[in-house]
């Protein structure tokens, strides 16, 4: 064996002693011993020996010189040789006693401590002592103190003998090495009278490096692993650095000149990592650590081999550490991150497993690397990093829980990574399968709101970049989920507008955040406090039930109560336990329900709340239970009644913010608002706490800033400080009567002569906080009653709003002298008389601003019809009737009631909008209901599917707000089917979701009121099919019950309601709803009871809906639980004897039908067909070659009806719909071309290269454009002469017909009715799509038309 030595003389006696030890046992030349500190060099070792010679007389002599020791005795070994024993020291034997063996030993130590190297001498003497040490009887001798001063003797012994050991044989050396590490076992006791010698032996082993010499033997594995698992377990916190610094020198020095680290050895290291070890022996845990970065280089391969073996190849028997790899990794890597340089790309490849476990596994271990305080590892290896950024999207849900987890946690310490993270957290706050997942997304991005925009621990720069996480969070509050509001809810009262915040401060904060938000956030953070509001409100009506004696029906409200509670707490199911075990504790406990009354009453302060709510907590608090259920339910509800942030002093503050603000000494600027950005929301943030805090309000102070922003010259803020008048001004008149003399006036004037809705709010204002009111509105009334005047339009509109509101809140005083302004002006002098001339642009649809005066005049003048009707609630006058007949024509003329053709399109749609929703407004009030017929609901129901985009997007808004709220009948919610027939994507998708939450509303309103089984007929969301297939058989689109693709069509509006209705079978719905169709038609059709035609369509609609019912749902055939009622206003009676059993579709209708074969055009593509119900006017659309005079008249029927399947993704390709095509305007034909030129020229221009395969999308001419030649249509009309068409109008005597026309009509047996345009079947939202880059859908036969004909129906219209 090679090996260095060196020494530094450290006698205990004797000075300075010699430390020698190998310096590398690969050298060529071998090395002479030398001092650690720069001793002498003296001569190898090797040539200092000499060759022993027996003397003849019983003594060893080397060959150079015979040396005599007078005062020691040769004693005889075993193998005949004389051993000399140090001076004094007497034989050592087996005979002798332990203590005797002690004593001589102890001697024998002294001396091989004080020999060094250079005593040549005394080596050859003791050489042979030296070997008899080594003998069995030492090495295995009982007594610990004798084996303790033999291993010191043998360490001394390898280091006076250095660089070659005295032993040769490699078994010897390898029992020797052993015993010696097992001795090493006593520096685990530091108290023991022995360890000086433990800490000799150590120290002496680590200077000389004696346990390289067995780097020569073929097991030396064996006993490193000895030795390492010695130390390791034997290092404890009693031991001095000096003891932790021998051991890593002895260890260290074994790594570093072996050949290699073996994997036993490897894991006698890495053990030590893994957290079980390390929480057992946190010195071991240090000194592996230690030892590791001082081997850095030379393991690191070691250790990258392990890594490859069990996270590559998959070989985990290699180690018994192979299922603690990633523990070991994360370890590794807060040692030192150049243990792992090989490591990270396996890493990479364990990212991309298709094991989701073993993904989980990576990304939880990667998360605390890239995570951890001081690693770069993100910017080292941005291919790994961007690969981990891929899980935050992983199939395997928790993988993207762990992911967004690390993200709050990485964010913290790595703000630079902000920029990484923060669009994936944005993602995965709306993760649409796990709510764990939207939990920790939305919960890293307020901790990271927090830090860098409440504190702005970053500075400006770096919360401007985070800031919009505020609005994404709010948004949150959209998802249906009470889990997700919760949440937000938490998230705001900690994170947004921290609760524990002083007052000033708070509010403050709350006043700019509500000054930032986006306008969807603001809904939901004002949704947010109505919620809560609302849970207060139930929780006041259970205290208040609690009050009233004992009954049935008392248990029966306040169980419906507590229902309504638990809907609005996390779990809903197990929350209706605890509950109702909640309430029966505050049946129970008197002080527990005044401390909630305390905590829900009006006048409670924020830190009134948090007393009330920490003391009802401590009520209900189970010592015994450390986790109870019961008390975290409670707690969420009082979280959310509890008013932690809005008081009295809040709102005070809020209003001193707002007057700086006006003021111009606030901090807006600073704060990124500008002042008028932030009166105008301080005014709206008040008008909103105004609802849910209106006692909080009540102060001068506060009402005299208000008036204050009365005076202003902002319009919305004005409006905004009426309103918050309104909802909190019930004392001002008997508390603050200076405040009240000031505020009349102002509200008499800007009910005069203030915005629309200025005026209403003034109103309800004076109708709300006064006593004398009806003075006060009679001193508006009267002169704005008598100032009306039609010819100055832009003045009349604010005093048809407050008279409209006025006979609505005070009929009785107001009902009869509105009348005749009813009569004389609103009907007579201004809604059937068209002052101005529209502006004939051809768009269908213009923005507020470009309305004409005339036209909201008379907008507000069909409202005011409505409030007065609404304020009468009665229809003894029968001016209802003739309201009704009013806006029924309003919808068969287009919106043009006088017929005059002065007015726009544009304007024609809003009045079309506003008829429309007066009828959906009156069948909201009882009496009335009852007297709308069923074609007047057809002609409101068509509405949905007018032409303008924006008539039928207000349109089913309306309907869906007045459905959700109970409000209208059911009939009205089988308008939705229309939608089916809408060709744009996204009104489809909103009409499937309105009707989603309609009857999820309606199912849980019956069963959360027992009451509500006696109103079945008009709540069960199932009874609405009779209503569905009655509108659909009149449905004007619906005029051959045998054309296959009106079938279709039907077909699709149908499943469109079923679909929704269908998804659960509850109370076997589903044989109920077929039993309801197959009774339909065992009556007859109310509308037209005797007619065959009418009754035909009506069974064929019935035929369609049992066979979308029998296809889809197996359940059908099963007996219905009642039999249903059917609405008598629709249909009459069952005849005893009738019996229909006829199947009105055939067989291969029914096929085909099922199989839903493509049809070649769109659903809406209905052309020139007869209407079956007066107001709608077929729809005729262009195609994108025409630029003649008008349309074609006639399309083939394989183009006049695409396909829904065809249709659906129009959104995607983008027409714009109601805008103009200027392109075409400029191409437009004279007028005075002939008819048949202009029908031939369009014939042509449509057939040549428009059609496309069958089964491609296409796109229509923008729905509008057939109206961008209405200027040049009527300038034919006038030089042709009168009218070629005759007009049925409701309530009038008919036109007579020129020749000709009689016998077109017959000919084509299609009756030019006026009425309602249908939506293009290819129409868009607005701004999707340049008009210009249309297509014609397929004419095959349009030139076979005669051209005369064309040219008639063209100018029907």
């Amino acid at each position: 064996m090679k090996g260095g030595a060196g020494g530094e003389r450290r006698g205990r006696s004797q000075g300075e002693r010699l430390r020698a030890g190998p310096r590398s046992r690969r050298d060529a030349a071998r090395s002479a011993p030398g001092g650690a500190a720069g001793g002498a060099n003296t001569r190898a070792f090797s040539e200092l020996r000499r060759p022993v010679e027996d003397c003849g007389e019983g003594k060893f002599i080397t060959s150079s010189a015979r040396m005599d020791f007078p005062a020691t005795q040769p004693k005889p070994a075993a193998d005949g040789k004389i051993i000399y024993y140090p001076p004094g020291v007497k034989e050592i034997t087996d005979k002798i006693t332990n203590d005797e063996v002690v004593k001589r030993l102890k001697m024998v130590v002294k001396t091989f401590m004080d020999m060094d190297q250079d005593s040549e001498d005394e080596k050859q003497q003791y050489l042979p002592l030296a070997l008899h040490l080594a003998s069995e009887f030492f090495l295995r001798n009982p007594n610990k103190d004798v084996r303790l001063l033999v291993a010191c003797c043998l360490a001394d012994i390898f280091r006076i003998y250095a660089p070659e050991a005295p032993y040769t044989s490699h078994d010897k050396l390898k029992d020797i090495f052993l015993f010696i590490t097992r001795q090493l076992k006593g520096l685990e006791d530091t108290k023991s009278p022995q360890f000086n010698r433990y800490f000799y032996l150590l120290e002496n082993l680590a200077w000389v490096k004696s346990y390289n010499i067995c780097f020569e033997l073929e097991d030396c594995n064996e006993i490193f692993i000895q030795l390492f698992r010695t130390l390791f377990s034997v290092i404890n916190n009693s031991h001095n650095q000096k003891v932790q610094m021998h051991m890593l020198d002895l260890m260290s020095s074994i790594i570093m000149e072996g050949d290699g680290v073996t994997q036993e050895l490897l894991d006698s290291i890495l053990i030590n990592l893994i957290p079980a070890h390390k929480n057992l022996n946190k010195q071991a845990f240090d000194l592996a650590k230690v030892l590791l970065k001082r081997t850095v280089q030379t393991i690191e391969p070691c250790i990258a081999n392990f890594f490859n073996q069990v996270l590559v190849l998959g070989k985990s028997s290699v180690s018994d550490l192979s299922e603690h790899v990633f523990d070991l990794i994360q370890e590794l890597f807060a040692i030192d991150p150049h243990l792992l340089l090989s490591v990270m790309p396996q890493l990479e490849f364990k990212l991309k497993s298709n094991d989701g476990e073993e993904r989980l596994a990576v990304v939880r271990l990667l998360a605390k690397l890239f995570g951890s305080k001081d690693s770069d590892l993100a910017t080292q290896n941005r291919p790994l990093w961007q690969c981990f950024l891929g899980r935050f999207n992983d199939i395997h849900v928790p993988v993207r829980l762990e992911s967004v987890k690390f993200a709050s946690h990485c964010l913290m310490n790595h703000p630079d990574l902000a920029k990484d993270l923060t669009e994936y957290l944005k993602v995965r706050s709306h993760d649409p399968e796990e709510w764990r997942v939207r939990k920790e997304a939305m919960m890293g991005l307020a901790q990271l709101y927090k830090k860098y925009c409440l504190h702005a621990e970053a500075g400006k720069d770096a919360a401007e970049k985070v800031s919009w996480i505020k609005d994404k969070l709010l948004h949150i509050y959209y998802q249906n989920s009470i889990d997700d509001k919760l949440l937000v809810e938490k998230i705001f009262a900690q994170y947004l507008v921290p609760h524990n915040l002083e007052t000033e401060e708070r509010m403050k904060c709350l006043y700019y955040l509500y000054a930032s938000l986006d306008p969807n956030a603001v809904k939901a953070l004002n949704e947010m406090w109505k919620c809560q509001n609302m849970l207060r409100s139930h929780v006041r009506e259970l205290l208040d039930l609690h009050k009233q004696p004992t009954s049935e029906a008392n248990s029966a409200a306040m169980f419906g109560k507590l229902m309504t509670i638990a809907k609005n707490l996390p779990d809903p199911g197990k929350a209706q336990d605890f509950v109702k075990k909640f309430n029966q504790v505050l049946g129970d406990d008197e002080k527990l329900r005044s401390q909630l009354e305390l905590l829900i009453s009006p006048t409670c302060s924020c830190k009134q709340a948090d007393v009330c709510v920490r003391e009802i907590a401590r009520k209900l608090a189970n010592p015994k239970q450390p986790t109870n259920p019961f008390l975290e339910m409670v707690k969420f509800l009082l979280e959310r009644i509890a008013p932690v942030h809005i008081d009295s002093e809040a709102i005070s503050a809020l209003v001193k913010l707002m007057n700086k603000s006006i003021e111009g000494t606030a901090d807006d600027e600073e704060e990124g608002v500008s002042p008028d950005t932030a009166i105008r929301a301080g005014l709206e943030l008040l008008k909103v706490l105004s609802f849910t805090h209106p006692t909080s309000f009540h102060s001068a102070e506060t009402y005299e800033s208000l008036l204050q922003c009365l005076r202003m010259e902002d319009d919305k803020v004005a409006e905004a400080a009426i309103q918050i008048f309104r909802n909190t001004g019930h004392k001002i008149e008997t508390d603050l009567p200076q405040i009240r003399s000031t505020l009349i006036p102002i509200l008499h004037q800007k009910a005069k002569r203030g915005t629309p809705h200025q005026a209403k709010q003034a109103v309800h204002c004076i109708h709300a906080i006064f006593s004398n009111k009806e003075v006060q509105l009679a001193q508006i009334f009267e002169p704005l009653s008598r100032s009306l005047n039609a010819d100055v339009p832009e003045q009349l509109i604010t005093p048809l709003v407050s008279l409209g509101h006025i006979s609505m809140l005070a009929p009785d005083q107001f009902a009869s002298p509105m009348k005749s302004v009813v009569a004389n002006f609103i009907v007579k002098d201004l809604l059937m008389n068209d002052r101005s001339t529209g502006e004939k642009n051809g768009k269908l649809w213009s923005p507020d601003e470009e309305v004409s005066p005339e036209v909201l005049a008379k907008v507000q003048a069909i409202k005011l019809l409505v409030r007065w009707l609404l304020g009468m609630k009665n229809n003894q006058s029968k001016s209802a009737n003739s309201t009704l007949r009013l806006l029924s024509a309003m919808l068969v003329s287009e919106g043009d009631l006088t017929e005059q053709k002065r007015i726009s399109k544009s304007d024609m749609s809003r009045l079309r909008l506003a008829a429309g929703s007066a009828i959906m407004k009156l069948a909201q009030e009882p009496c009335y209901h009852e007297i709308i017929t069923p074609e007047q609901f057809q002609l409101c129901a068509l509405v949905i599917n007018d032409e303008c985009y924006q008539v039928r997007q207000i349109f089913a808004q309306k309907l869906h707000k007045a459905l959700v709220k109970l409000l209208l009948p059911l009939e009205y919610m089988a308008i939705f089917a229309l939608c089916a027939k809408d060709p744009v994507k996204e009104r489809r998708a909103h009409a499937r979701q309105c009707l989603l939450k309609n009857i999820s509303i309606r199912r849980e309103y019956i069963k959360q009121n027992p009451m509500a089984n006696e109103k079945l007929l008009s709540l069960l969301p199932e009874y609405v099919v009779p209503y569905m297939i009655h509108l659909l058989a009149h449905d004007p689109d619906f005029t051959k019950p045998q054309d296959v693709d009106q079938l279709r069509d039907v077909k699709e509006c149908l499943w469109f309601m079923l679909e929704v209705l269908m998804t659960k079978n509850e109370n076997n719905s589903h044989a109920f709803m077929k039993k309801m169709s197959e009774n339909i038609k065992l009556t007859r059709d109310a509308q037209s009871p005797d007619e065959p035609k009418a009754n035909e369509k009506l069974y064929t609609v019935c035929d369609v809906a049992l066979c979308v019912i029998n296809s889809k749902s197996a359940l059908c055939n099963a007996d219905s639980p009642k039999d249903p009622v059917l609405p008598t206003k629709f249909f009459t009676q069952p005849e005893k004897d009738f019996c229909n059993d006829r199947n009105y579709i055939s067989e291969e209708t029914r096929v085909l039908l099922l199989t839903g074969k493509p049809k070649p055009t769109g659903v809406l593509g209905t052309v020139n067909k007869p209407l079956s119900a007066t107001g709608r006017r077929p729809y005729i659309r262009t195609t994108g070659s025409e630029t003649g005079s008008s349309v074609n008249s006639e399309l083939s029927a394989s183009a006049g009806n695409r396909s829904r399947e065809q249709s659906s993704d129009i959104s995607e390709t983008g027409v714009s719909e109601n805008d103009e095509n200027p392109v075409r305007i400029i191409s437009v034909t004279p007028a005075k071309t002939e008819p048949v030129k202009n029908k031939e020229i369009n014939s042509d221009q449509a057939t040549q290269g428009n059609s496309t395969e069958r089964g491609k999308k296409r796109t229509a001419t923008a729905s509008g454009t057939e109206n961008i030649h209405q200027k040049t249509e009527e300038k034919s009309v006038d030089e042709t002469g009168p009218s070629l068409a005759a007009k049925t109008r409701r309530g009038r005597p008919t036109k007579p017909e020129p020749q000709g026309t009689t016998a077109k009509n017959e000919e084509t047996n299609k009756p030019p009715v006026r009425g309602r345009k249908r939506a293009a079947a290819n129409q868009e939202s607005p701004g999707s799509l340049e008009a210009g880059n249309a297509k014609a859908p397929k004419q095959q036969d349009t030139a076979k038309k005669p051209a005369a004909a064309q040219r008639q129906i063209d100018l029907q219209r």
